[in-house]
């Protein structure tokens, strides 16, 4: 027998099955062929993704175009709920400049910031005033506080009367020289106003000066502009036509105090109240004062003089911003003490207007000694 016994190999053309009795394996796997995707499915997620990057883009490009056609919104710069309509005009262009930089500021730096205070029902004053030394348009508004220094806007507060907020609107939309403050417009609440006014003008202008003006009196900007430019050496200074006399405790008269009592017989030393001038220290004081931790009188100059006296500041009496005429050296002019104000302002702004001692006499020099 020989050793070996010889089997024919299985032929390599011939696969191997189970039934090979010599192997003792597992049954064999059989494996999956390794087909390639379909080039058409390829095909289709290619074109599928181009087309939603096509409908992508072309609907970024619609709405680009649409959002430039569209007029845009006239923008209001404000702090909480003040606003400031004429620089918010301004912005709009790139041909106009403001600011103390060339360009636009957030708060710009002014030598000076002058708050006319007016009413809902003063459209006739406001008119006169914009054909005397109020300029009638954005840009004469521009020249001058860049001739001066000092901005000048209107001073309002909100009504509920949806008509009148309307009316102011449209006055607004054409003139663009308010500033709007967040406080019902009452003449009994004159004092809540003007404390409104500061912080507003405070927030949105960096001013070295603050001047409340009322709209019944003619006014002198190149002037004024001289007066806040001297050097003072207190950085707490009240400005003024200043005043005392005797507190009015009867409810029938003009003028009544009701608090009077907490005053006593007679006023302590203030300005009287359609012009006076608050340096920046003092205004922003006030900016910072607690809701309800400042004493409201009836009477809007008492409280500020107040205000004053509680503060240290420097009281500055000066006669020129309260001249009864127009002289070389009025920087404003009104009937003290026959009226608070011009008597009849609509007629008297436009009759010293066409004086020239009123209106063309030149800016003489201040005046240091």
């Amino acid at each position: 027998m020989p050793l070996f016994s010889h089997r024919p190999s299985p032929s390599p053309s011939l696969p191997v099955t189970s039934s090979s009795s010599s192997y003792s394996s597992k049954p064999v796997k059989p494996q999956r062929p390794n087909f390639a995707v379909p080039a058409t499915r390829t095909h289709w997620s290619i074109i599928v993704f181009s087309t939603i990057c096509l409908l992508i883009g072309l609907g970024g490009i619609v709405f680009a175009v649409v959002a430039l056609r569209r007029p845009l919104p006239v923008p209001i710069f404000r702090c909480g709920k003040y606003e400031d309509t004429f620089r918010a005009f301004y912005s709009g262009s790139n041909s106009r400049q403001l600011g103390g930089n060339g360009g636009f500021v957030d708060r710009p730096k002014l030598l000076g910031f002058v708050g006319v205070q007016t009413g809902f029902g003063s459209f006739d004053r406001r008119a006169a005033l914009r054909s005397t030394w109020f300029p009638s348009d954005p840009d004469g508004i521009l020249r001058l506080e860049q001739a001066t220094g000092i901005a000048f806007r209107f001073v309002i507060g909100r009504t509920k009367d949806a008509k009148k907020m309307s009316q102011l609107q449209k006055e607004v939309e054409k003139y663009r020289d308010f500033m709007i403050i967040d406080v019902e417009e009452e003449y009994l609440k004159l004092p809540y106003k003007t404390l409104a006014f500061l912080r507003a003008a405070f927030f949105l202008f960096e001013a070295d000066y603050y001047v409340k003006v009322d709209d019944d009196i003619y006014l002198r900007p190149d002037r004024l502009a001289t007066l806040l430019a001297k050097e003072r050496t207190h950085s707490l200074t009240y400005i003024g036509c200043m005043k005392k006399g005797p507190v009015i405790t009867d409810p029938k008269l003009k003028w009544y105090e009701k608090s009077g009592h907490l005053i006593g017989g007679e006023y302590f030393l203030h300005a009287y109240g359609p012009m006076y001038v608050l340096s920046a220290e003092v205004v922003a004081s006030l900016a910072a004062a607690r809701n309800n931790s400042l004493r409201m009188f009836i009477n809007e100059d008492v409280t500020i003089g107040s205000w004053m006296l509680a503060m240290n500041v420097q009281h500055e009496d000066n006669r020129a911003i309260c001249d009864p005429r127009c002289t070389p050296t009025s920087i404003a002019v009104w009937d003290i003490p026959k009226c608070s104000g011009l008597c009849n302002p609509v007629s008297r702004l436009k009759e010293l207007h066409e004086i020239g001692m009123c209106s063309k006499s030149p800016t003489l020099p201040p005046d240091d000694r």
